[in-house]
């Protein structure tokens, strides 16, 4: 049987990190592209499910989550409405890290306890919940006992070309103060419109997993770009 906080612990020991999208590879080359990933010394792939309703764009499900043949850790974020029916499936799918909207969720509470009873193939996964650039930290204080990591998006989930939102640095510093007045041990993950331009201030601000994904697949040169950005994110928290 796996040790049930294994995923937990190999994350607290990698950290700062790059998680990597998936989505942003050439999926009529998709397994060459993760072994590129896995060569290139990146330790988490990430997947953005949306399913056309919480926001616009509808991308991929459980079956591709499960799938995707890799010993990278799965970090699945669910972009979705009502999540709670469907948690069981992409924990099953091999989801190491599942990260949960708040702005999606009737009964928060419940889903991330819910979370907390699942195991997968590697055991139980990382609860993580997702807010977006709008939604007030303040949402998620209630929930800290029930978390292992908090994802803030820097753009808006849906939409394509979008700039990193620069309030994103108080958000980081304010939740950074909440984490440490609740004495809990959780993670602080970046997403949204992280470029080889701003990595290296964005990984600044100190998150312990800064996701990327067409920075890393630009230019069909994933293994020098892949370097470039865990240098950068690893050189910013040692700044």
């Amino acid at each position: 049987m796996p040790d049930p906080v294994s995923v937990s612990d190999r994350l607290r020991g990698m950290v700062p990190t790059l998680s990597v999208g998936v989505l942003a590879a050439d999926l009529m080359n998709l397994e060459r592209d993760v072994r590129l990933l896995e060569q290139s010394g990146v330790k988490i792939l990430h997947f953005d499910i949306m399913d056309g309703c919480f926001c616009p764009m509808l991308t991929a499900g459980q079956q591709f989550v499960k799938a995707v043949k890799t010993s990278l850790i799965k970090d699945v974020h669910l972009m979705i409405q009502d999540p709670l029916p469907k948690l069981e499936s992409y924990v099953a799918a091999g989801a190491d890290i599942l990260t949960v909207h708040i702005e999606g969720c009737l009964h928060p509470h419940r889903i991330f306890q819910a979370l907390g009873q699942m195991a997968g193939p590697a055991g139980k996964p990382v609860r993580g919940v997702g807010l977006n650039p709008g939604t007030p930290l303040s949402l998620i204080e209630p929930l800290l006992d029930e978390l292992e990591m908090v994802f803030l998006l820097a753009i808006n989930p849906g939409w394509g070309g979008q700039k990193f939102i620069n309030s994103t640095v108080r958000r980081v510093e304010t939740l950074r103060e909440m984490i440490r007045k609740s004495g809990r041990n959780i993670l602080i993950g970046l997403d949204g419109g992280i470029t080889r331009g701003n990595i290296a201030d964005v990984a600044k601000m100190g998150a312990d997993i800064v996701v990327t994904g067409s920075a890393v697949f630009e230019g069909k040169k994933v293994v020098e770009n892949a370097h470039f950005m865990m240098d950068a994110v690893m050189s910013g928290q040692k700044g």
